[in-house]
């Protein structure tokens, strides 16, 4: 074979490979198609994870002529951020983020509570064994999420002062790892970590949200997005909605499809699927009392500097 001809046989694979790697690229993030693009922030384990991995949701939004895109997130302060900054049109958030988010914040649906998954855990040998131990401990907590929220009032519970303790801010799966290596005594969290805690480090929860954090699920927007949006509010709420209903309904075939998804043993999933109750739905008016309380919380404790009035920020699904 000539020089020329190999020349022209290594041209024409290079356009192959190149127009092969295009196709892909325009697959994989939609470029090109007529598909309006909604970016959703979603953490681990939450109904629009679960929503992610059904796959029903995305399929349905493209009928309507929507392109979805997830972003997955650690916490919902890391959410907040990425909605604040236009990076996502729509973040899944537990009830705090959004009172921490400050404005321009517009809430769309919410879930049942979470409050058997959410708590502080401790070692099994610790020697904190009630909230009034942990004067003086080391606590790790996410700013601006529900476990700051719970840690609020458990230390209220406990009459305790907040200087009482010593307050740990790190990201989730970081304090996991400070956890484990005995560098924090107690750790605030939410399910899938506390399950995870649970069962693979055989931790104890001290005490679980009952009574102090119902830590609901929440799908919101920001003001300006949301009231240009109608059709996607409508549509989203709906179909996460019907999500929620096939998971109550199938808790098994749930089990399987987030333990494969989250790479985690069944055992942590179940735990997790087991104390829950999955719904999204347009806001009541005890979902708004709830969330009001967190808000006059955070301002009492000079956590924002500016009454909330939840009410005000509900957009109504048409």
């Amino acid at each position: 074979m000539t020089k020329s001809w190999k020349k022209i046989i290594l041209i024409v694979l290079l356009i192959l490979w190149a127009g092969g790697t295009y196709y892909g690229y325009r697959q994989a993030t939609g470029a090109g198609d007529k598909l309006e693009k909604v970016t959703i922030g979603y953490q681990k384990g939450d109904p629009v994870d679960v929503s992610k991995s059904r796959g029903v949701l995305v399929k349905k939004m493209k009928e309507h002529g929507y392109r979805v895109v997830f972003k997955e997130f650690s916490d919902g302060s890391s959410e907040m951020q990425a909605l604040m900054s236009g990076s996502i049109n729509y973040a899944r958030t537990g009830d705090t983020p959004p009172i921490t988010a400050k404005s321009n914040i517009a809430y769309l649906a919410a879930g049942a509570k979470k409050a058997n998954g959410s708590g502080i855990l401790v070692k099994a040998n610790s020697d904190i064994t009630k909230l009034s131990d942990l004067k003086g401990k080391k606590v790790a907590y996410t700013q601006g999420t529900s476990s700051h929220y719970l840690l609020l009032q458990a230390l209220s519970k406990a009459k305790l002062s907040n200087s009482d303790i010593k307050w740990v801010n790190m990201k989730q799966p970081d304090a996991a790892i400070a956890f484990s290596k005995g560098k924090v005594d107690a750790w605030v969290t939410w399910d899938p970590y506390t399950a995870q805690g649970q069962v693979q480090q055989k931790a104890q929860l001290l005490v679980n949200g009952e009574g102090l954090s119902n830590n609901r699920d929440f799908l919101i927007s920001t003001q300006s997005y949301a009231k240009k949006h109608q059709e996607i509010n409508k549509y989203l709420v709906k179909y996460v909605g019907e999500d929620m209903k096939w998971a109550n309904k199938h808790p098994n075939k749930l089990v399987k499809l987030l333990s494969k998804k989250l790479h985690m043993k069944k055992a942590v999933v179940q735990k997790m699927v087991d104390r829950r109750n999955w719904t999204m739905s347009p806001l009541s008016k005890s979902v708004i009392a709830d969330e009001q309380k967190i808000a006059d919380v955070f301002y009492a404790n000079d956590l924002i500097k500016k009454q909330i009035k939840v009410s005000d920020d509900v957009i109504t699904i048409k």
